[in-house]
């Protein structure tokens, strides 16, 4: 069962996106996808919103994302939002074992 965690990160004067700029830069975004259990650490832009970022992060399951929030990295992130002044917004989702339901996959362009 994986566990999908979005999280948006908010500032002012595009510090979101610094934020994100220098995690990537200083190779934390790599060493986070090199943990055991990482299945995606991705940012995205939303259109609409210059002062948002959107972080998916995905994990094998429950005891890998715990691995992660107990590493040092956490640290060096924690640093990071306080110093960009980041506010979050977090969404957590659980995968389906199932799949996409049939009746679903109709609306699902391949």
């Amino acid at each position: 069962m994986a566990l999908t965690i979005n999280i948006y990160y908010s500032g002012k004067n595009g510090s979101a996106r610094k934020f994100a700029q220098e995690m990537t830069e200083s190779g934390t975004v790599e060493k986070i996808r090199a943990e055991e259990g990482n299945l995606r650490y991705e940012y995205f832009f939303p259109m609409e919103d210059n002062e948002t970022v959107l972080l998916i992060d995905s994990w094998k399951d429950k005891s890998a994302i715990d691995r992660h929030h107990a590493s040092e990295m956490m640290a060096e992130i924690a640093r990071l939002r306080e110093k960009y002044d980041l506010h979050m917004r977090v969404e957590r989702y659980i995968s389906d074992e199932d799949g996409i339901p049939q009746e679903d996959s109709r609306f699902i362009r391949k």
